[in-house]
């Protein structure tokens, strides 16, 4: 996380109150007027979790004051590991005058990060050898959710490559890059670059003249021809552009994004099913949800809940299976098996799922669906437990601090 430009401690301070709980500011000023203790707080969170508590671990070092009683941490989890539903996640201690205004600012740079790690890590592992862009920007607040989030994104990734996995590979924003290894974002162009440009072979002719050292990734849903559109782009790349280089290095990657409420070019339901039912070497629209589902799960979704929203994966409107299976068969019977296919729009950790047990012919994935969703999974909660090494905690949070007594 970057470190606040403002470093004089009585700014440091000015900073803190500024945007501390008020009953915390006021409960200090009680703990300074009556006597100061030596507390230990323990952090948590309602859920499970992958941990990534680095950025609030910062925070709490520099904003402790430096002349206080010692600050001392204690980590309960390493960066990185799972960590169970309401378990101490770390502990800290120090001067509880000090302390108090911090709980705040701590418990802000939890729950985005961890839960994010968990997402990530969760997507990554489902689609194993696909790599994953980070494009969460737009839905941040601003740079410290951005940052967070993208931090988060960043450990899950480092756990799921030691299984064996691509993870996220990169970032839209350059701001978030550094997380994933990278000097700068990644991206080539929006939808209105190919209405400025009149047609979706033009726009990406426009990029190349002006980016002619980058690889090129070209939207193909902005006029209803995801299919067309790429293989005249297919024609124009490997065919003219191509050759006319010294060094044919570069790579061309076909984005889907299909708008929700419409089919990508020429698919319906009706056809979508076929395309879903062939691929997976079963009869019918019922076998090719219950192969995705998985026996166990198909077969407890009694209120067919669950089977609708894999229906609407597979076959739906918007970038479903179906659509991606569509584009690499109509790339590869044209010969472009070199052409490699992005997939954005919706990819959440139920989506990635899907795909992943339908053995989805995608390369590249574009999501910022890893930010959690619900928001209140976010919410991290820290309790003192221990009061001048006495054990003493609310009413109803003692199992949470059971193993942590001195």
């Amino acid at each position: 996380m970057q470190k606040p430009l403002e470093i004089v401690p009585a700014k440091k301070a000015d900073f803190v109150r500024s945007r501390t709980d008020k009953y915390f500011t006021k409960s200090r000023e009680i703990v300074e007027r009556f006597g100061d203790r030596t507390v230990t707080y323990g952090v948590f969170m309602r859920r499970r979790v992958v941990c990534a508590i680095n950025p609030a671990i910062e925070a709490l070092r520099e904003y402790y004051p430096a002349d206080a009683t010692p600050l001392a941490i204690t980590r309960n989890y390493e960066e990185g590991a799972f960590v169970p539903d309401q378990k101490a996640i770390f502990t800290y201690s120090g001067s509880y005058a000090n302390l108090l205004e911090l709980e705040t600012l701590v418990l802000q740079r939890v729950g985005t990060a961890c839960v994010s790690a968990f997402n990530a890590y969760k997507m990554a592992m489902n689609l194993p050898k696909t790599a994953f862009i980070d494009m969460h920007a737009r839905h941040a607040t601003g740079d410290d959710m951005s940052q967070l989030a993208a931090y988060g994104a960043a450990v899950g990734t480092r756990m799921a490559k030691l299984a064996g996995a691509v993870g996220f590979v990169g970032s839209s924003q350059d701001l978030t890059a550094p997380y994933y290894g990278q000097a700068a974002g990644f991206g080539t162009m929006p939808h209105n670059l190919i209405g400025y440009a009149g047609s979706t072979l033009r726009a990406a002719q426009m990029y190349v003249e002006t980016h002619p050292q980058d690889n090129l990734t070209v939207l193909v849903d902005y006029f209803g021809r995801e299919f067309s559109d790429a293989l005249e782009v297919c024609r124009w790349w490997y065919k003219e552009h191509l050759p006319s280089l010294s060094k044919a290095d570069r790579t061309l990657s076909l984005r889907l994004d299909t708008h929700g409420d419409r089919f990508a070019e020429g698919l319906t339901y009706e056809n979508s099913v076929e395309l879903v039912a062939n691929w997976l070497h079963v009869l019918n629209e019922y076998e090719a949800v219950r192969n995705v589902m998985g026996e166990d799960a198909f077969d407890s979704d009694t209120l067919n809940v669950v089977k609708d929203r894999v229906r609407r994966v597979l076959f739906g409107t918007g970038v479903s299976l179906a659509a991606v299976i569509k584009l690499r068969q109509t790339l590869d019977q044209n010969g472009f098996n070199a052409a490699k296919i992005v997939a954005s729009s919706g990819f959440n950790l139920f989506k990635c799922k899907m795909f992943g047990n339908a053995r989805a012919p995608v390369d590249v994935i574009g999501t910022g669906s890893f930010i959690p969703d619900p928001y209140n999974d976010t919410f991290a909660t820290a309790d003192v437990f221990l009061f001048d090494g006495e054990f003493n905690v609310k009413l109803g949070r003692e199992k949470l601090f059971q193993g942590l007594k001195p």
